[in-house]
């Protein structure tokens, strides 16, 4: 029998999916489930595998050509190992492609779980055809991928392009990763929620207030971005702070690399021209000239399954040398 099917993994630490492809890239089936990573590395990758046959069911395995697997990193993408992920317990240099490839029998391709986004973004998405790309991923923290000439940047050890922790405030705010000042301490959709709970609770004025219910704890990034949108003051300022650092956050990337497009996508980029609009405006004011204009700044076209076409797309490439 032929093979002529790709299967793709986003794998979070709330939730994963699994998407079934043809090998021309066309996605035929998608499915979600809970990752329950309190259970242990060990349980969530028994759960991907159960997803995987699950979601080939019809086709059957013998179709598949590869697995790709897009996972939140630390990662060495050439052994599949998780170096560390600190939203799963216990995911400390976890052999996460041969664990797979020993309950399927299938090549597994691991990568991180940006980075795919930002291959699926160059192979199907806001960036089709280009080979300079940088790419943002804006939600509960910040994530970032970068192809150079069409491949990505992985760097001597498979770290490159973690954008989100390049450093905006020597002394700003604590991050996840242990320091201070990240890209994603001031500019992702956590710090915009911890932002607008700060000025909430020295007793600024607010809509949020109402929308919230005076309850300071449900008041997240895509409710500020809400009330920025109806007119809100505070929110506003909030929103537009968070997306000025993110605006300083591009300035380095295209300082640094040059690329022919940046695309934003994740959650908060839904706001719109809310974020957009700050942001270009930070690029034309602290960019250097030659810089400014050359890139586009975009959002992702491909939404919640950039991750799911990246790892098909990093199959296809290992397998036949392109998406």
């Amino acid at each position: 029998m032929e093979r002529d099917l790709v299967v793709g993994i986003d794998l979070g630490g709330t939730r994963f999916r699994v998407g079934l492809f043809r090998t021309d890239g066309k996605m035929i089936r998608r499915q979600g489930w809970a990752t329950e990573a309190a259970a242990g590395p060990h349980a969530v990758i028994d759960r991907l595998a159960t997803a995987v046959r699950e979601t080939c069911a019809r086709e059957g395995l013998a179709r598949v050509v590869g697995v790709g697997l897009g996972s939140p990193g630390p990662l060495d993408p050439w052994r599949g190992v998780v170096l560390e992920t600190p939203n799963m317990p216990g995911w400390h240099n976890v052999p996460l492609k041969e664990e797979m490839e020993t309950r399927l029998g299938l090549p597994v391709h691991v990568n991180n779980d940006a980075n795919l986004a930002a291959l699926g973004e160059s192979s199907y998405g806001a960036a089709t055809g280009l080979r300079d790309v940088v790419y943002f991923t804006v939600s509960t923290g910040i994530g970032g991928g970068v192809l150079v000439d069409g491949k990505l940047l992985l760097g001597a050890h498979g770290l490159a392009a973690e954008l989100g922790h390049t450093i905006i405030l020597p002394e700003g705010p604590l991050c996840g990763c242990g320091h201070r000042g990240c890209l994603e301490s001031v500019a992702s959709g956590t710090a915009i929620a911890r932002e607008a709970r700060l000025r909430l609770a020295r007793g600024d004025p607010s809509s949020l207030l109402g929308m919230s219910q005076e309850d300071l704890a449900t008041v997240d990034a895509e409710m500020v971005a809400r009330a920025a949108a109806a007119g809100d003051p505070l929110a506003g300022e909030v929103f537009d702070t968070a997306a000025g650092f993110l605006g300083l956050g591009v300035v380095n990337a295209l300082h640094t690399f040059d690329p022919e497009i940046v695309v934003i996508g994740g959650g908060v980029s839904l706001a719109g021209d809310l974020l957009f609009r700050p942001v270009r405006r930070v690029v034309s004011e602290r960019a250097m000239v030659p810089y400014r204009d050359r890139a586009p700044i975009v959002p992702a076209a491909l939404g919640d399954d950039a991750g799911l076409y990246g790892a098909a797309a990093l199959v296809l490439t290992e397998v036949f040398g392109g998406a």
